[in-house]
């Protein structure tokens, strides 16, 4: 399986590109083809398609849009095609929301995304997406850290702490009571 893939964008066309590595090009089908220009270079996560039919390989600007790629076409009715297309007119953050808030309303109006499939990408993701940073970490993990080291607490304790918490789905604030508790108990 690619992983990634770093080169040159020699081609852009409505749904795929071509990158070149080398004295290799590859065509990977993209959400949203605006979102690279002709002659930069660039480097995209990956995820190949295999089926009966096809083979093909899709490309993520990032690892973030990759999951959610992922994520959907985990979901029973929801094959590549719908997920990208579902990608390509939307932002991952404002998807991952809607997941999280039963917004049904706007899954359907994504493309290829009907009512039983809205209800079904509900049923089989709410509480699964979360957005973490380049370490694995919950995003929160980072805001509460900044807010402990301007309280006075040391980098070194504070990563202890926020290291020992793994609960994944807490906001801020829950975030922030767990960390302190941890570091009076230090």
């Amino acid at each position: 399986m690619i992983y990634s893939l770093e080169g040159t964008v020699v081609e852009v066309s409505k749904d795929r590109i071509a990158l070149s590595l080398g004295s290799i090009a590859y065509e990977v089908f993209v959400a949203r083809s605006a979102d690279f220009s002709l002659g930069e270079t660039r480097k995209i996560y990956t995820s190949e398609v295999l089926t009966q039919d096809d083979h093909y390989l899709v490309g993520f600007p990032d690892k973030l849009e990759k999951e959610a790629f992922l994520s959907l076409i985990s979901v029973k009715g929801i094959g590549p095609k719908t997920a990208l297309s579902a990608l390509g007119a939307t932002k991952t953050d404002e998807l991952f929301a809607a997941i999280e808030a039963n917004n049904t309303a706007y899954l359907k109006k994504l493309p290829g995304i009907g009512p039983k499939a809205a209800a079904q990408i509900i049923l089989d993701l709410k509480g699964k997406l979360v957005k973490t940073d380049e370490k694995g970490r919950p995003e929160a993990y980072e805001e509460v850290a900044s807010a402990l080291k301007s309280l006075g607490f040391k980098k070194a304790d504070i990563d202890r702490a926020l290291s020992s918490i793994n609960e994944p789905n807490l906001d801020n604030a829950a975030l922030l009571r767990l960390a302190l508790r941890q570091l009076r108990k230090e």
